[in-house]
């Protein structure tokens, strides 16, 4: 298969530099919290701005490759404002009524119980530590990245990856293997219907109209020229790149075991042959405790909420022969604990992000395929380069 084309160095600086100014266009296109307040007072009767994480809002990848954790809540933060989940400059590109959201999901069902927790509970193994991180954003997809984890993770420091993911540092060398065990607590959630990339197959149940463009989006939209790099920079420049096709916001527990490569063969193939769900509660008591486990990571909130990490610390401690430490899996069917967490887990932290490249905003199909043709190489070379 053939790689991404190797454009020259010097291009891909001077396209570095003039999207670098894409932060500073859309801070001015879509006002901060402060310049809202300071709008209202000067014209009360004006509509308060939406939040900064809606459906159809546009953002720009590039502005901020590497660095997507400083503006979105997915890890632990020690910042003085803990109410934030997502602080991204937006642009609307979309003209509100014209976007249609999926209905609602009831997270119960009627016929049913009240459930003791709603949410999902998983593990994944982990061969090394681009796995690992992989595995922690599994539910973050930005359309034409083929590494995704890396718009987040890519300017983390081995001292970051290990604060972030409650680890220490010195297992993140090379030799050691890891199992992510999270619990997540899903509070709201939202998705574009039929808003996919505006690709072919987009239809069946989820079909809609493509939503209608804001008139300068549309009016710039109409100076991207097929053949012509620059008028699609020039385009992401003001609007951005993708847009918010669906989200999930919540929050939830982790926590990172981390084995020697042998046993965690080992390990993987006992799954592989009894099932996950065989396994009884001694057994996931011996596997996950420091009887197997060369180093067992602290669980932690995705939002950093010290009151919820606490209660993880007091309510999950685990006894284990001479052994005492944290284990999420105490959670493993225990009603009681599993009902007073859904009540401690809030909003606080973004779960899942699905980002659509801005294609809707091209009606022609030539111009469409041209931008998507230069959005994909340089997203690759961003891959390859930050």
């Amino acid at each position: 298969m053939r790689g991404p084309a190797q454009l020259p160095r010097l291009p891909l600086l001077l396209l570095a530099l003039a999207l670098a100014l894409a932060a500073l266009s859309a801070c001015a296109a879509q006002p901060t919290g402060d310049s809202s307040d300071a709008a209202a007072t000067d014209a009360p009767d004006a509509p308060p701005a939406p939040p900064l994480l809606h459906l159809g809002a546009s953002i720009n990848i590039f502005s901020r490759y590497g660095y997507l954790s400083i503006s979105m809540r997915v890890v632990p933060r020690n910042d003085s404002d803990p109410t934030w989940i997502f602080r991204e400059p937006t642009v609307d590109i979309f003209k509100n009524a014209s976007l249609r959201a999926a209905p609602p999901q009831s997270s119960r069902d009627p016929r049913h119980p009240t459930p003791v927790f709603t949410g999902d509970f998983h593990m994944e193994f982990c061969d090394n530590v681009r796995q690992l991180l992989q595995a922690y954003f599994r539910d973050f997809s930005l359309e034409k990245l083929d590494r995704p984890w890396r718009a987040f993770s890519g300017s983390w420091s081995r001292a970051a990856i290990a604060r972030h993911l409650g680890i220490n540092a010195t297992y993140l060398t090379g030799g050691y293997s890891f199992v992510l065990v999270r619990v997540a607590r899903h509070r709201e959630r939202a998705r574009l219907l039929g808003g996919g990339g505006g690709g072919a197959g987009a239809g069946g149940e989820d079909a809609a109209p493509q939503p209608e463009l804001e008139e300068a989006v549309a009016r710039e939209a109409e100076l991207v020229s097929p053949g012509d790099a620059a008028s699609v920079v020039n385009f992401v420049r003001s609007f951005g790149s993708h847009y918010i096709a669906s989200y999930v916001t919540g929050n939830s527990l982790y926590q990172v075991f981390v084995y020697s490569q042998q046993i965690f063969r080992n390990l993987k193939q006992r799954l592989k042959t009894q099932g996950a769900t065989e396994l009884s509660n001694s057994d996931l008591a011996s596997f996950f405790s420091p009887w197997y486990a060369e180093h067992i990571g602290r669980i932690q909130s995705a939002s950093g909420n010290a009151t919820v990490e606490a209660w993880a610390a007091r309510e999950l401690r685990v006894h284990y022969y001479f052994y005492a430490y944290q284990n999420l899996l105490k959670l493993n069917g225990n009603a009681k604990l599993l009902r007073v967490l859904d009540g401690l887990l809030g909003n606080e932290a973004l779960l899942q992000l699905d980002l659509r490249t801005l294609v809707p905003a091209f009606k022609d199909p030539t111009k469409r395929q041209w931008f998507q043709e230069v959005v994909d190489n340089y997203l690759k070379l961003w891959e390859v380069n930050m």
